[in-house]
C-alpha cells in the first residue's frame, strides 16, 4: 500500500491524460519551493532522495502488478524532473526549459537513456528519467551560462 502509494505519487500515476507529464508539472512547484529555501544543494538532496524511494516503491509496484515498467509508475518523473531543475537558474524561462527538455527525453528514450531504461527493476524504471533530467539540466545551465536564457 506505501509502495502503491509513493510509485503513483498518490494516485498522479493514474491520470487518464500524460501520467507522466503530470508528475513532472507537480514536481515543478515543488522544485521551486526547495530551490527558494536551500537553493541547488538542497534540491538534488530532494531529487535523489526521491529517487531513492522511487526505485524501492516502482520495484515493489511493479513485482506486485506483473509489469516491466508500469505506466502509473510516475515517481520517477518527479525525481527527473526535480533532478533537472537542480542545474537550472530559478526563473520561469529555466524551469519552463528544463521541463520541455526532460520531457522530451523522458519521452524519445534517446542513447543513453534508453540504455538505462533497460537496467532491471525499480533502477531501471527510475534511471532513465534521472539520465533525462540529468542531460535536461545540463543543457539548460549551458544555456543560462551563455546568457541565452
Amino acid at each position: 500500500m506505501i509502495a502503491a502509494h509513493t510509485a503513483t505519487v498518490f494516485g498522479i500515476g493514474r491520470s487518464p491524460v500524460a501520467p507522466g507529464t503530470v508528475a513532472s508539472i507537480v514536481a515543478l512547484p515543488l522544485a521551486w519551493i526547495v530551490m527558494k529555501a536551500g537553493g541547488p544543494v538542497a534540491l538534488l538532496s530532494v531529487a535523489l532522495v526521491t529517487a531513492a524511494l522511487g526505485m524501492w516503491a516502482c520495484d515493489v509496484y511493479a513485482k506486485d502488478n506483473g509489469a516491466r515498467d508500469p505506466s502509473e509508475c510516475v515517481i520517477d518523473e518527479v525525481a527527473g524532473q526535480l533532478l533537472a531543475c537542480a542545474f537550472v537558474p530559478q526563473s520561469l524561462a529555466g524551469f519552463a526549459l528544463a521541463f520541455v527538455l526532460f520531457r522530451l527525453f523522458d519521452i524519445s528514450k534517446l542513447w543513453p537513456i534508453s540504455a538505462a531504461e533497460r537496467l532491471r527493476g525499480g533502477l531501471g524504471i527510475v534511471a532513465d528519467d534521472l539520465v533525462a533530467g540529468l542531460i535536461a539540466g545540463l543543457i539548460v545551465a549551458v544555456f543560462a551560462s551563455t546568457g541565452f536564457i
